[in-house]
């Protein structure tokens, strides 16, 4: 954190002060990474631990932290991923968590979060199972009123561990229940994404802090070749992707005709074809 801390001066002391505590209490082998260290935009990290779930499992659990430049009179950005949760259940436990960081206002609240989290977990998760058995969504109306069906589309400079690339992409996909596709034309690549607004947030956030490649010497890396060329509501329900699918394209009407198929002409001649020139 000293590195990546100079000229900080405008953090708040408690969030500096806090992230680096809890960087010395989570010090085993990826149980803390600070992903991002802005003046402006505040600090971003990842824990990694685990919760005792229903029948006493261990899960394992990776919090994403955003602490904002006012933090703590402002509350954290909180995201919450496991390979042992449903997405509805992930969901779950965000709200859960925003709803006791309302306790904890203007005081340093993450290491207290990760203790109530342990604590909880398989309380809230027996909770979601039983409201999905009633037919009742378990998340709150505010992640409601963030839905809303959106189309992203990202160009990216380069897959150099493409094969990996393209699975870690497609298990994110169907994580989030997006559809869409990964295009590749030559040396373009572009990722077409479509699915509810938060799950597009949720997607952009992994897409962002997660070793997804490998560099030059073939050491694995985060993705900062990234743009988002097109974000907006999308098509109605007959002009969107049923699928995610990886599709490769020799020619370039191929890759029109998959943009007009869905409705997105437009977008394709404003967006994509500048790219190809």
């Amino acid at each position: 954190l000293e590195a990546a801390g100079g000229g900080l001066s405008a953090m708040s002391e408690l969030a500096l002060e806090e992230v680096s505590a809890i960087a010395a209490i989570y010090c085993g082998q990826d149980e803390c990474e600070v992903l991002h260290v802005s003046e402006t935009e505040g600090i971003s990290f990842r824990i990694q631990t685990s919760a005792k779930g229903p029948l006493e499992t261990d899960i394992l659990l990776k919090l994403l932290f955003s602490l904002p430049i006012n933090y703590p009179s402002t509350l954290p950005n909180i995201s919450v991923h496991s390979e042992q949760l449903t997405r509805a259940q992930c969901m779950a436990v965000k709200e859960r968590l925003l709803e006791e960081a309302k306790r904890h206002f203007s005081q340093p609240m993450v290491h207290e979060l990760i203790l109530w989290i342990q604590q909880n977990l398989k309380y809230i998760v027996e909770q979601d199972e039983t409201s999905a058995c009633n037919g009742k969504s378990a998340l709150s109306t505010q992640a409601t009123a963030d839905a809303g069906v959106s189309t992203v589309l990202l160009h990216l400079d380069h897959m150099r561990a493409k094969g990996k690339y393209v699975k870690t992409v497609e298990k994110w996909c169907a994580d989030l229940r997006l559809t869409g596709r990964v295009m590749f034309m030559g040396k373009m690549i572009f990722i077409l994404l479509q699915g509810d607004k938060s799950n597009i947030k949720e997607y952009m956030v992994l897409q962002k802090t997660s070793k997804v490649d490998v560099d030059s010497s073939g050491k694995k890396c985060k993705e900062k070749m990234i743009s988002v060329l097109f974000e907006t509501k999308a098509q109605t329900e007959d002009r969107r992707f049923q699928t995610f699918e990886v599709k490769e394209y020799s020619t370039l009407d191929e890759l029109q005709n998959e943009f007009e198929a869905v409705g997105l002409a437009e977008l394709f001649t404003e967006f994509v074809l500048p790219q190809l020139k």
